[in-house]
């Protein structure tokens, strides 16, 4: 044979599933016919042996998957990058294949004991030289990208396996000559289907289905224009035939059930170097530190999750548990990304955990100047909830006006540098913009383990009570509401008109009168409907005392309307003896500013309303200033835009009947809020109930 393309292979004397490291050995365990495996072997081998030169390793007992040489290294030119196998069932495999190395010649070079990397198993050349496909996620780590393309002068790009029965690269994944690729795109994220997209013309991707990529279709052995593969359709050959390529079968069906093929029973050792082509990785990596209760309230785990499910990999450098029950915890974590876009989302996530870079390797934001009114530059952070400091003239400056979905701007003034978060809007030119996530850190509250075991009774702790008994959770909410009354703190209501229709527009006045509330928020429907059950006695249209449709009732809410425009507004109204009762009238009577902001849909509106959506939405943010508790009512649009408008810290109630609505107020992740999947006329009743309860003599009694 004068090709000069060559394979290394280990024959199957030893081979055998003796135990379970991916999901094809599960049931598989000692059930491998020894005799068909050697027949399926030799197939294999006599058919590579009439396109290429095979040379053997020596399989040593113990180590049946020896067999599977494409794990034994990365080969490119004279060097080799030995595996570093994830499992200690394969581990023993190493210095038997860098005895093999070393003999034929090959500079060996060897990755950190602790850092997995399983050979051309999970990195596979282009078969134009271009480039190498590196695959992590499951046997190999991200971090060892950055040797392999220092080792092999080569440009690595980085693929992230999502599926576990595509475990290595080389399973799902398959560059042919000519630059042609066969692959299954349902076994990679979305990044990584991308560059795959970027890199190979749509003519030259050859995506297969399900069906063959379980019968590996992918883990074929490609010399020049065969493909040989244990089996594949009839569609798949037809198209492979299409562009060129012949393709011969061969069953392997004994080495499936350790969930290897062709490709795993062979490693290509003659790979030619292309002297133009150089080192270049996109592997991004970042040192984070984490302080906190971090096992307690699962701080560390949520961070690791987050890397992984993001795309990442990382490396736990130093882990410091807290010696005592309320003593914190610290970590340093390494941060690998295969890109600069998915490290900044990775990043961006860890800051809202609490995450914080190493203070010596950042001395100062990057900022970059708004050249456009309104417009923040590219790249631009986006404000959380969490109390934020940003790194200038290596010092932490706290970022003032905290509120969610705004940029920073860094500007200079004559009492020193002031950040403060804005919304886009208001961006002036000049502004200097912190762009990336570098020297961004936010301040959340530690979490313990007792207050997240009380958390049915406190607002420590988000939650929607849903099967909790909704009693519980109000009589926590009343203490906490004559709590906040009587320092004379700040209680802030946001509601829409199901308040009304649910018969809880008493409660609520009641909760006004005896001053509980110090500011509403709503649209013009709550008003509306309000107003008409105070001078109608009805709410869209409806007796609200016999629950029955009055004749004509759904003009009520017009007339309402108009009766009031008559007046000019609902406080000439209410002085006007025209409105008597309601929340509204106790707004008036009690001095509590108001706020209604309008929509598309609103009839009318009432003269009070705020049409001007930007003037609706600053006069919102001017009324939650200095808030200790909000309580947001049956109101979805209303209330996710105050949640966005409030920085953590003030507590929450989310009360509706739509848990969804609860989830998402929830979601903003703040530890201070609470969500109640409940009827809120039943809440508020029972509120006011629990609240004369805390002011009756009997209460009185009990706490002398």
């Amino acid at each position: 044979m004068s090709s000069p393309i060559r394979f290394l292979m280990c024959p199957p004397d030893h081979y055998d599933v003796d135990y379970v490291i991916n999901p094809w050995m599960e049931g598989n365990v000692h059930k491998s016919s020894r005799d068909r495996a050697v027949d399926q072997w030799q197939g294999l081998y006599h058919i590579l042996k009439d396109h290429a030169i095979v040379d053997l390793v020596t399989p040593q007992k113990g180590w049946p998957d020896m067999v599977f040489t494409a794990n034994a290294g990365l080969v490119l030119g004279e060097n080799v990058v030995l595996s570093r196998f994830y499992h200690k069932e394969r581990q023993g495999e190493e210095p038997h294949f860098k005895e093999w190395f070393e003999s034929q010649g090959y500079t060996v070079h060897e990755l950190p004991k602790d850092l997995p990397f399983e050979g051309a198993g999970d990195a596979l050349l282009d078969r134009e030289g271009r480039w190498l496909w590196a695959g992590y996620g499951f046997r190999s780590e991200l971090d060892s990208h950055p040797y392999l393309a220092k080792w092999l002068d080569i440009e690595v790009l980085s693929l992230r396996l999502t599926d576990e029965r595509f475990y290595h690269l080389d399973t799902c994944f398959c560059p042919l000559s000519g630059g042609y690729l066969l692959y299954y795109p349902a076994a990679f994220d979305s990044y990584s289907n991308r560059l795959i997209e970027m890199r190979v013309a749509p003519e030259k991707r050859i995506a297969i289905e399900e069906a063959d990529a379980v019968n590996f279709a992918c883990n074929a052995v490609n010399v020049d224009s065969v493909v040989i593969m244990n089996k594949a359709s009839d569609s798949l050959k037809q198209r492979l035939r299409h562009v060129g390529f012949s393709v011969v079968e061969t069953p392997l069906t004994e080495f499936l059930k350790a969930g290897g093929a062709a490709k795993c029973l062979t490693l290509r050792v003659t790979e030619p170097v292309r002297t133009e082509v150089h080192a270049n990785v996109s592997v991004e990596s970042r040192t984070i530190r984490m302080e906190g209760h971090l096992l307690d309230a699962g701080l560390i785990s949520r961070a690791l999750d987050l890397v992984v499910d993001t795309g990442g990999s990382f490396q736990v450098l130093n882990f410091n548990l807290g010696e005592q029950r309320q003593s914190t915890s610290s970590a340093e974590v390494k941060v690998s990304a295969p890109s600069h876009d998915i490290m900044e989302e990775i990043m961006t996530q860890l800051i809202d955990l609490g995450a914080l870079p190493r203070p010596q390797e950042v001395c100062d934001v990057n900022t970059a100047s708004v050249t456009q009114a309104g417009v923040a530059p590219d790249d631009f952070y986006v404000t959380t909830i969490y109390p934020t400091e940003v790194r200038v003239n290596c010092q932490w400056v706290r970022v003032q006006n905290q509120r969610m979905d705004g940029a920073i701007a860094v500007n200079h003034t004559p009492d020193g540098l002031v950040a403060r978060c804005k919304l886009l809007r208001d961006l002036e030119v000049g502004d200097l913009v912190i762009v990336g996530v570098e020297g961004i850190r936010t301040i959340r509250k530690t979490e313990s383990r007792e207050q997240r075991n009380t958390q049915e009774f406190s607002f420590m702790g988000a939650g929607v009570s849903s099967e909790r008994r909704v009693e519980l959770v109000v009589e926590q909410i009343a203490w906490e509401l004559r709590q906040i009354r009587d320092r004379a703190g700040k209680v802030v209501v946001t509601a829409g008109p199901v308040v009304i229709h649910t018969g809880g527009g008493e409660h609520l006045s009641r909760l006004i009168r005896d001053g509980y509330v110090q500011a509403l928020l709503g649209g013009n429907a709550i008003a509306v409907h309000d107003i008409e059950q105070a001078m109608m006695g009805t709410s869209l249209g409806v007796d609200m005392k016999r629950g029955v449709a009055v004749r004509g009732g759904h003009r009520h809410h017009l007339k309402v309307i108009n009766t009031v425009r008559r007046c000019g507004s609902i406080a000439n109204a209410v002085e006007m003896g025209i409105i008597r009762s309601g929340v509204m009238y106790e707004c008036v009577r009690s001095n509590v500013p108001f706020c209604l902001a309008g929509s598309i849909r609103d009839d009318g509106p009432l003269p009070d309303t705020q049409m001007d959506l930007i003037k609706a939405q600053e006069e919102y943010a001017r009324l939650l200033q200095g808030a200790d508790m909000i309580l947001m009512l049956s109101s979805m649009l209303h209330s996710i835009g105050v949640g966005n408008m409030t920085p953590a810290g003030v507590k929450m109630v989310c009360v509706d009947i739509n848990p969804a609505v609860v989830t998402k107020l929830s979601d903003r992740g703040s530890i201070e809020s609470v969500g109640v999947v409940t009827d809120v006329g039943l809440f508020l009743s029972l509120l006011v109930q629990q609240l004369d309860k805390l002011t009756s003599p009997y209460s009185l009694a009990q706490k002398v």
